[in-house]
Protein backbone atom coordinates (compact mmCIF):
# COMPACT_ATOMS: atom_id res chain seq x y z
CA UNK A 1 0.00 0.00 0.00
CA UNK A 2 1.13 3.58 -0.64
CA UNK A 3 2.35 5.73 2.18
CA UNK A 4 0.13 8.55 3.32
CA UNK A 5 0.65 11.45 0.96
CA UNK A 6 2.70 14.42 2.05
CA UNK A 7 0.78 17.70 2.20
CA UNK A 8 0.26 19.37 -1.18
CA UNK A 9 1.14 23.06 -1.52
CA UNK A 10 -0.23 25.06 -4.44
CA UNK A 11 2.12 27.88 -5.48
CA UNK A 12 0.37 30.64 -7.44
CA UNK A 13 3.02 33.01 -8.80
CA UNK A 14 3.38 34.58 -12.25
CA UNK A 15 7.15 35.09 -12.01
CA UNK A 16 8.86 31.90 -13.21
CA UNK A 17 12.02 32.36 -11.16
CA UNK A 18 10.01 32.83 -7.96
CA UNK A 19 7.91 29.73 -8.71
CA UNK A 20 11.04 27.63 -9.14
CA UNK A 21 12.62 28.91 -5.92
CA UNK A 22 9.46 28.04 -4.01
CA UNK A 23 9.11 24.66 -5.70
CA UNK A 24 12.73 23.74 -4.92
CA UNK A 25 12.45 24.69 -1.25
CA UNK A 26 9.04 23.07 -0.75
CA UNK A 27 10.14 19.80 -2.33
CA UNK A 28 13.30 19.89 -0.21
CA UNK A 29 11.02 20.08 2.85
CA UNK A 30 9.15 16.99 1.65
CA UNK A 31 5.97 18.64 0.33
CA UNK A 32 4.19 17.84 -2.90
CA UNK A 33 3.96 20.94 -5.09
CA UNK A 34 1.44 22.12 -7.68
CA UNK A 35 2.10 25.35 -9.55
CA UNK A 36 -0.02 27.94 -11.35
CA UNK A 37 1.10 31.12 -13.09
CA UNK A 38 -2.26 32.90 -13.33
CA UNK A 39 -5.58 33.12 -11.54
CA UNK A 40 -7.61 30.97 -13.91
CA UNK A 41 -5.11 28.12 -13.69
CA UNK A 42 -5.00 28.50 -9.92
CA UNK A 43 -8.77 28.15 -9.51
CA UNK A 44 -8.75 25.06 -11.73
CA UNK A 45 -6.00 23.44 -9.64
CA UNK A 46 -7.75 24.30 -6.38
CA UNK A 47 -10.82 22.41 -7.63
CA UNK A 48 -8.84 19.47 -9.01
CA UNK A 49 -6.08 19.04 -6.42
CA UNK A 50 -7.73 20.28 -3.20
CA UNK A 51 -4.29 21.41 -1.94
CA UNK A 52 -3.51 21.45 1.78
CA UNK A 53 -2.18 25.01 1.57
CA UNK A 54 -1.97 27.81 -1.01
CA UNK A 55 0.94 30.24 -1.40
CA UNK A 56 -0.72 33.04 -3.34
CA UNK A 57 0.74 36.10 -5.04
CA UNK A 58 -1.46 39.20 -4.88
CA UNK A 59 -0.62 40.57 -8.36
CA UNK A 60 -1.61 38.03 -11.02
CA UNK A 61 -2.83 38.24 -14.61
CA UNK A 62 -6.54 37.64 -15.30
CA UNK A 63 -7.81 36.97 -11.78
CA UNK A 64 -6.07 38.73 -8.88
CA UNK A 65 -4.82 36.97 -5.77
CA UNK A 66 -7.40 38.86 -3.72
CA UNK A 67 -10.21 37.52 -5.91
CA UNK A 68 -8.83 33.97 -5.76
CA UNK A 69 -8.67 34.23 -1.98
CA UNK A 70 -12.24 35.47 -1.84
CA UNK A 71 -13.54 32.63 -4.03
CA UNK A 72 -11.62 29.91 -2.18
CA UNK A 73 -12.87 31.11 1.19
CA UNK A 74 -16.45 31.49 -0.06
CA UNK A 75 -16.60 27.86 -1.21
CA UNK A 76 -17.59 25.43 1.59
CA UNK A 77 -15.43 22.72 -0.01
CA UNK A 78 -12.25 24.82 0.07
CA UNK A 79 -12.73 27.48 2.75
CA UNK A 80 -10.56 25.60 5.27
CA UNK A 81 -7.49 25.56 2.99
CA UNK A 82 -4.93 27.94 4.56
CA UNK A 83 -3.77 30.75 2.28
CA UNK A 84 -0.47 32.59 2.68
CA UNK A 85 -0.59 35.73 0.56
CA UNK A 86 2.60 37.16 -0.95
CA UNK A 87 2.68 40.83 -1.91
CA UNK A 88 5.02 43.74 -2.53
CA UNK A 89 2.35 45.88 -0.86
CA UNK A 90 3.65 46.62 2.61
CA UNK A 91 1.19 49.25 3.79
CA UNK A 92 -0.93 48.36 6.80
CA UNK A 93 -4.20 48.84 4.91
CA UNK A 94 -3.03 46.35 2.25
CA UNK A 95 -2.22 43.77 4.93
CA UNK A 96 -5.61 44.34 6.53
CA UNK A 97 -7.37 43.98 3.17
CA UNK A 98 -5.59 40.70 2.47
CA UNK A 99 -6.39 39.27 5.88
CA UNK A 100 -9.99 40.47 5.82
CA UNK A 101 -10.46 38.80 2.45
CA UNK A 102 -9.62 35.53 4.18
CA UNK A 103 -5.86 35.07 3.92
CA UNK A 104 -4.47 33.21 6.93
CA UNK A 105 -1.10 34.94 6.72
CA UNK A 106 0.44 37.82 4.77
CA UNK A 107 4.11 37.95 3.73
CA UNK A 108 5.70 41.04 2.17
CA UNK A 109 8.11 40.73 -0.77
CA UNK A 110 11.04 40.44 -0.78
CA UNK A 111 10.76 37.75 1.85
CA UNK A 112 13.01 35.26 3.58
CA UNK A 113 12.38 31.76 2.23
CA UNK A 114 13.32 30.33 5.64
CA UNK A 115 10.69 32.50 7.34
CA UNK A 116 8.09 31.62 4.70
CA UNK A 117 8.71 27.89 5.25
CA UNK A 118 8.30 28.39 9.00
CA UNK A 119 5.00 30.22 8.49
CA UNK A 120 3.85 27.48 6.13
CA UNK A 121 4.64 24.74 8.64
CA UNK A 122 2.74 26.68 11.31
CA UNK A 123 -0.38 26.74 9.15
CA UNK A 124 -0.08 23.04 8.27
CA UNK A 125 0.39 22.06 11.93
CA UNK A 126 -3.06 23.55 12.46
CA UNK A 127 -4.76 21.76 9.54
CA UNK A 128 -2.61 18.62 8.99
CA UNK A 129 -1.01 17.95 12.39
CA UNK A 130 -0.35 14.24 11.81
CA UNK A 131 1.43 14.92 8.52
CA UNK A 132 3.67 17.40 10.35
CA UNK A 133 4.74 14.86 12.97
CA UNK A 134 2.54 16.15 15.75
CA UNK A 135 1.26 14.10 18.69
CA UNK A 136 -2.52 13.72 18.49
CA UNK A 137 -4.86 12.97 21.39
CA UNK A 138 -8.52 11.94 21.35
CA UNK A 139 -10.05 10.83 24.63
CA UNK A 140 -7.82 7.95 25.83
CA UNK A 141 -6.13 7.46 22.43
CA UNK A 142 -2.69 8.94 21.75
CA UNK A 143 -1.13 8.86 18.29
CA UNK A 144 2.56 9.74 18.07
CA UNK A 145 3.21 10.58 14.42
CA UNK A 146 6.96 10.95 14.82
CA UNK A 147 7.38 7.56 16.55
CA UNK A 148 4.59 5.93 14.54
CA UNK A 149 2.98 4.51 17.68
CA UNK A 150 -0.55 4.44 19.05
CA UNK A 151 -1.58 4.08 22.70
CA UNK A 152 -4.97 3.60 24.30
CA UNK A 153 -5.40 3.99 28.01
CA UNK A 154 -1.61 3.84 28.33
CA UNK A 155 -1.22 0.57 26.45
CA UNK A 156 0.50 0.41 23.08
CA UNK A 157 -1.65 -0.89 20.23
CA UNK A 158 -0.44 -2.67 17.13
CA UNK A 159 -1.88 -1.16 13.95
CA UNK A 160 -1.03 -1.97 10.36
CA UNK A 161 0.31 0.91 8.24
CA UNK A 162 -3.03 1.51 6.51
CA UNK A 163 -4.95 1.49 9.79
CA UNK A 164 -2.39 3.92 11.24
CA UNK A 165 -2.96 6.31 8.32
CA UNK A 166 -6.73 6.00 8.69
CA UNK A 167 -6.57 6.76 12.40
CA UNK A 168 -4.19 9.70 11.97
CA UNK A 169 -6.50 11.21 9.34
CA UNK A 170 -9.58 10.91 11.54
CA UNK A 171 -7.73 12.13 14.64
CA UNK A 172 -6.78 15.35 12.88
CA UNK A 173 -10.44 16.39 12.95
CA UNK A 174 -12.46 14.42 15.52
CA UNK A 175 -16.17 14.64 14.84
CA UNK A 176 -15.72 15.33 11.14
CA UNK A 177 -17.50 12.88 8.85
CA UNK A 178 -15.10 11.60 6.20
CA UNK A 179 -16.61 10.17 3.03
CA UNK A 180 -15.06 7.01 1.63
CA UNK A 181 -13.79 9.00 -1.34
CA UNK A 182 -12.07 11.51 0.95
CA UNK A 183 -10.44 8.74 2.93
CA UNK A 184 -9.28 7.01 -0.24
CA UNK A 185 -7.75 10.25 -1.48
CA UNK A 186 -6.01 11.02 1.83
CA UNK A 187 -4.87 7.52 2.80
CA UNK A 188 -4.17 5.82 -0.53
CA UNK A 189 -3.67 8.81 -2.84
CA UNK A 190 -5.18 9.82 -6.16
CA UNK A 191 -2.84 7.76 -8.32
CA UNK A 192 -3.81 4.35 -6.92
CA UNK A 193 -7.07 2.60 -7.73
CA UNK A 194 -8.71 1.09 -4.67
CA UNK A 195 -12.33 -0.04 -4.47
CA UNK A 196 -14.30 2.00 -1.92
CA UNK A 197 -15.32 -1.24 -0.20
CA UNK A 198 -11.68 -1.57 0.83
CA UNK A 199 -12.31 1.29 3.25
CA UNK A 200 -14.88 -0.78 5.15
CA UNK A 201 -12.39 -3.65 5.49
CA UNK A 202 -9.65 -1.45 6.91
CA UNK A 203 -12.02 0.47 9.19
CA UNK A 204 -13.07 -2.91 10.57
CA UNK A 205 -9.44 -3.78 11.25
CA UNK A 206 -8.89 -0.39 12.86
CA UNK A 207 -11.86 -0.89 15.16
CA UNK A 208 -10.60 -4.33 16.16
CA UNK A 209 -7.15 -2.94 16.97
CA UNK A 210 -8.57 -0.03 18.97
CA UNK A 211 -10.71 -2.36 21.09
CA UNK A 212 -8.07 -5.11 21.41
CA UNK A 213 -7.24 -4.11 25.00
CA UNK A 214 -10.74 -3.11 26.03
CA UNK A 215 -12.69 0.09 25.61
CA UNK A 216 -15.61 1.11 23.46
CA UNK A 217 -15.58 1.61 19.69
CA UNK A 218 -14.63 5.25 19.00
CA UNK A 219 -15.31 5.04 15.24
CA UNK A 220 -18.81 6.07 14.19
CA UNK A 221 -20.39 4.84 10.96
CA UNK A 222 -22.50 7.47 9.20
CA UNK A 223 -24.83 5.46 7.02
CA UNK A 224 -24.63 6.32 3.35
CA UNK A 225 -21.72 8.73 3.90
CA UNK A 226 -18.64 7.41 5.66
CA UNK A 227 -16.93 7.42 9.04
CA UNK A 228 -16.11 9.73 11.91
CA UNK A 229 -14.03 9.54 15.06
CA UNK A 230 -16.36 10.35 17.90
Amino acid sequence: MAAQQAPCVLVVEDEGAQREVLRYNLEAEGFRVAMAENGDEALLLVAEEKPDLIVLDWMLPNVSGIEICRRVKANPDTRNIPIIMLSARSEENDRVRGLETGADDYVVKPYSVVELMARLRTQLRRTRPAAMGERLVFEDIILDSAEHRVYRDGQQLHLGPTEFRLLSTMMEKPGRVWTREQLLDRVWGRDIYVDTRTIDVHVGRLRKALMAKGGSDPVRTVRGTGYSLG
